[in-house]
């Protein structure tokens, strides 16, 4: 009987996990509108995006050592970007409150969409977690930040057409920006 109870747990989480991943998005794949609150309070939606590429990079949570790294790098890279016809979106499921604030400290130059209730990352299959929270002093006051999901970092590059041409699941926070580029580049020629 305990072997049969552990074969039926084992089955149920192994089913929980297929279905958990059952929309996971591929290489190839056409990836359907989306939208969300930008670091502004503004809806952003994917549809008004006119360029080439469009970057989307999830991160698990805003004023931490690696995301902090990751959105550095796509700052710092930005204009190589803007001139390969790529735009870059940073999404978290961070408060918008948060987003500002980790814009504005981190002097970020594109923008990064809350997705706090978890239905883009949801859209791309991307694995997520409960949220947390977490205090940062920012110009010497303690501030709280929440986030509803902690997404995986994964990153994404879609086409014109909005096809997934590049997908990475393991993520190198620091060097992702440079990955990325360099698809893009091979991608063009």
């Amino acid at each position: 009987m305990k072997k049969i109870t552990s074969i039926i747990a084992l089955l149920s989480l192994t089913i929980s996990v297929m279905a958990q991943n059952s929309n996971e998005l591929n290489i190839g794949d056409q990836v359907s509108e989306f939208s969300g609150i930008d670091d502004n309070g503004n809806v952003w939606n994917s549809t008004n995006v006119k360029t080439d590429f469009l970057v989307v990079y999830f991160y698990p949570a805003a004023m931490t050592g690696g995301c902090t790294a990751q959105a550095c790098a796509y700052r710092d890279d930005k204009a190589t970007f803007d001139k390969i016809g790529a735009t870059i979106i940073g999404v978290s499921g961070d408060e918008v409150k948060n987003l500002k604030y980790f814009k504005e400290s981190s002097q970020l130059n594109f923008p990064l969409i809350s997705d706090s209730d978890g239905v883009i990352s949801k859209t791309f299959g991307v694995p997520t977690k409960e949220g947390g929270s977490i205090t940062r002093e920012i110009d010497g006051e303690n501030y709280l930040f929440s986030r509803g999901i902690t997404a995986s970092r994964w990153t994404f590059v879609l086409d014109k057409n909005r096809k997934i041409i590049y997908k990475n699941a393991k993520v190198n926070a620091a060097e992702d920006s440079k990955k990325v580029f360099e698809i893009i580049k091979k991608y063009n020629k």
